[in-house]
């Protein structure tokens, strides 16, 4: 399954909304179209947004009819950019093809749309060798707990915190996942559901139940994708991380984040910085449009906690593994711009 692909100023999308029930695409060929299916999370996943983003800079070039381009542009990416808050991806994916807007619309369209395709390929290179650096926890017998969908469905290939489960199946090693359902949202039937496509031995549990497998000694390291990544170490990701971090802490359970470089905001000091995106008390309220509440009732719905750094054991990041301290960071992107 590909959750973004592109062809001629068309993007279909998986539809992330029908999953795992119904496995459907949508297909759309205008900004608006791009950006509420960003809102509406038909499309999901930091990495995934980033990447619907630039394409959708694209179909916005191609959509410009008379006028001055650059205004016309400026909007485009100003509708993109105000689509969601938290996941960094989607700024530094339109901070980067932003760069190359001409006042040459063909021009400009085939830099974006040549832009859009090597973020996507950038993002399998990424993800495959944030795998790389986790695939030797994984050993036969070994166990795992995982929150959200930081999968494939996530991104254009392997996911981020799923990728070293792919890579040690194709070696034929023996091991579990534990996926959090991941309230309010349910994502964690969508980790489930491509595990299980893949012949991965994957079992979801309630997100209440995740310390009590810790107590039990059944968890051998905890993987967990993020949205964004403060300069200090903090992590934001999918709300439930928090409590996740703090039993693993108590029960001396490794916390490993994935964290691609494109996700790191070196701009915001700690995780106190990051905007943290409510979302409608439906997804509380409802499932699947039946009620599950009181009408009326009050609805806290936050779609992001922060796990400070001192929860984490490492960022597991294209480059290897990395402290979550301000230090390691730095020398990180020291290294990258030397490169």
């Amino acid at each position: 399954m590909k959750a973004v692909e592109y062809k001629e100023g068309y993007l279909t999308l998986l539809d992330q909304t029908e999953l795992p029930h119904q496995t459907s695409y949508k297909t759309v060929n205008t900004v608006e179209e791009v950006a509420q299916a960003i809102e509406q999370m038909v499309v999901r996943g930091a990495p995934a947004i980033g990447i619907t983003a630039a394409y959708g800079a694209a179909i916005g070039a191609r959509e410009f009819k008379g006028g001055h381009f650059s205004t016309h542009m400026e909007r485009v990416i100003n509708r993109l950019k105000n689509t969601r808050p938290t996941a960094v991806n989607l700024h530094w994916a339109l901070k980067r093809v932003s760069h190359l807007i001409t006042d040459n619309q063909s021009e400009t369209i085939q830099r974006l749309e040549d832009e859009a395709h090597l973020i996507d390929q950038e993002d399998t290179t990424i993800n495959l060798a944030i795998g790389q650096s986790l695939q030797h926890l994984v050993q036969d017998g070994t166990s795992f707990l995982i929150h959200c969908n930081p999968g494939m469905l996530a991104t254009s290939a392997y996911g981020t915190a799923t990728a070293p489960f792919y890579l040690a199946h194709e070696q034929n090693i023996s091991f579990k996942v534990y996926s959090d359902e991941t309230r309010p949202r349910l994502q964690g039937a969508l980790t489930a559901y491509e595990l299980a496509q893949a012949g991965i031995d994957v079992t979801i549990i309630t997100d209440s139940t995740a310390a009590t497998l810790m107590q039990q000694g059944e968890i051998t390291a905890i993987f967990v994708g993020c949205d964004r990544v403060a300069a200090n170490g903090d992590v934001v990701n999918k709300i439930g991380t928090l409590p996740l971090a703090i039993a693993a802490h108590y029960y001396h359970v490794p916390f490993y984040v994935a964290a691609p470089t494109p996700t790191f905001d070196l701009e915001v000091a700690s995780g106190e910085g990051i905007p943290i995106e409510e979302r409608n008390p439906y997804e509380v309220t409802h499932i699947h449009d039946k009620a599950i509440t009181v009408e009326g009732s009050a609805v806290y719905n936050p779609a992001f906690d922060v796990t400070p750094h001192e929860l984490i054991t490492a960022l597991a990041t294209e480059h290897g593994l990395v402290d979550a301290t301000e230090e390691a960071i730095k020398k990180l992107f020291g290294e990258e711009e030397a490169k």
